[in-house]
């Protein structure tokens, strides 16, 4: 693989999309993972073991919770994550193991920042419209880089598509890079965005987007 994606999900918008228990989903933007770009289930004898991340579960609990399941030790989700991205990201040193690959998408996140940087840039979960282009600029002046971004579909009778990921890429030193899909390149894991019936897209530049917050 070439690159890593480290995706961070709006768990309002996630609630929104499948059947599920959500109970006052994190109004925070939080981790879905880190992603290398090809690859899954790289080592299915490498099983997923909560005890060796146990010094991180208070930060695996606040930024990596599993937004479609309310109960507090749901660790399906982390095993999922670890079976099918992580046992292929353990070939780099930094992340070969789960405390480290765990430990270092917890690291990336807090110095990725996204929730506050969009707070500066004046986007917060609203009622009105934002437009994308609008998004775009501001992640681009923050972080250099174009991150990859993802909504809903307009539902029936809707014009506003909906926003629900955002994806920052790295390259294998772990510095930013665009996201955008050179040559030679596979696109990651379109299927890991199915939940439930509906799915996300790359977000539409000419759409209105809703950036929705709880009460709606």
């Amino acid at each position: 693989w070439k690159k890593l994606y480290l995706a961070h999900h709006w768990p309002v918008t996630v609630c929104k999309m499948s059947a599920n228990d959500c109970k006052d989903p994190p109004e925070y933007w939080t981790i879905h993972g880190l992603w290398p770009d090809k690859t899954e289930e790289c080592n299915r004898t490498w099983h997923f073991n909560v005890t060796e991340i146990k010094d991180l579960m208070s930060d695996m609990r606040q930024y990596w919770p599993d937004v479609l399941h309310s109960s507090l030790n749901r660790t399906q989700f982390w095993k999922h994550e670890w079976d099918k991205h992580g046992t292929c990201a353990a070939t780099l040193e930094v992340l070969n193991s789960q405390k480290k690959y765990f430990g270092k998408a917890l690291e990336l996140y807090k110095h990725i920042d996204l929730n506050s940087c969009l707070l500066k840039a004046g986007i917060k979960p609203s009622s009105s419209y934002y437009q994308m282009t609008a998004i775009k600029e501001a992640l681009t002046r923050f972080y250099g880089v174009m991150p990859k971004i993802q909504c809903l579909l307009p539902e029936e009778g809707e014009k506003a598509q909906t926003i629900g990921q955002i994806e920052f890429c790295f390259t294998k030193e772990l510095q930013l890079r665009n996201c955008t899909v050179l040559k030679g390149e596979s696109d990651p894991m379109q299927a890991d965005l199915k939940l439930g019936t509906e799915e996300l897209s790359v977000c539409d530049d000419s759409l209105p987007t809703y950036y929705p917050s709880q009460v709606q």
